[in-house]
């Protein structure tokens, strides 16, 4: 038996990505170049040549192990099994599973997600009774598929956890509301299109919950100012963070 703590061995071993080798990084589009902002000869930090390539997208091979490993098939690979058992045309709904650093994710084409979560919710074997978070992530270089909707569920007759993620682009950021399957998404969801600007459709009442309701923008994006410019807001203007304050 190992003598490691349980959160040792999942960080050694249930990071089952592939490996790609450099040819292949090569392929892959540029995301951004150099580091700490410089775009001059003033760059003294050697970093100015540096090329950042956009991640491709991976899919874990089986086994899929469980949180405390993958060596063999386990907690993750039941799971697995059993939504493919209990979903039809599971091929055509999970685009691809994840399984990283002890937590596993199921890629789902968004206009099946609330089958695939209702699934995940009503099936014996599965019974993820909880959604316990609504999330977003901005990927500007991700074309087409900018902005991720991440739903966190919890099964606790199984004690189990795992993720569903969907995506959906700028230029159409629609995405099914699961309000209907688990009602706890309701508030996530007004948060998560508050701070990134996916609108949840079928949402019972998807207004801001976080930013007063004629804020323009979404302030989580990656795209948002981060500062450094001044804010108009309700006919006041609010400086930059380098002006409100002098150290002189």
């Amino acid at each position: 038996m190992s003598s490691q703590h349980p959160e040792q061995r999942a960080e050694q071993a249930a990071d089952q990505l592939p490996a790609h080798s450099e040819e292949e990084r090569k392929e892959q589009p540029v995301a951004r170049t150099g580091m700490f902002g410089a775009k001059t000869t003033g760059d003294t930090s050697g970093y100015g040549g540096l090329v950042v390539r956009q991640s491709p997208k991976v899919s874990t091979p089986r086994p899929y192990g469980g949180p405390e490993g993958a060596v063999e098939a386990g907690e993750f690979d039941e799971i697995a099994d059993e939504l493919e058992r209990a979903l039809p045309d599971f091929g055509d709904a999970i685009e691809r599973v994840v399984v990283d650093r002890g937590e596993m994710t199921f890629f789902v084409k968004r206009e099946r997600l609330a089958e695939v979560a209702r699934t995940m919710r009503d099936e014996p074997s599965l019974r993820f009774e909880l959604c316990s978070g609504v999330s977003g992530v901005h990927y500007p270089q991700d074309t087409g598929a900018e902005l991720h909707s991440v739903v966190h569920l919890l099964s606790i007759t199984h004690n189990r956890r795992v993720r569903l993620e969907t995506t959906c682009p700028d230029a159409d950021p629609h995405v099914p509301s699961l309000v209907p399957v688990y009602p706890t998404a309701d508030w996530h969801e007004r948060e998560t299109y508050d701070f990134f600007g996916i609108v949840y459709d079928g949402h019972p009442a998807l207004t801001r919950i976080e930013m007063p309701d004629d804020w323009v923008g979404h302030p989580q994006r990656k795209d948002y100012p981060l500062g450094g410019i001044p804010v108009e807001y309700r006919g006041a203007e609010i400086p930059p963070p380098d002006e409100r304050r002098s150290y002189v």
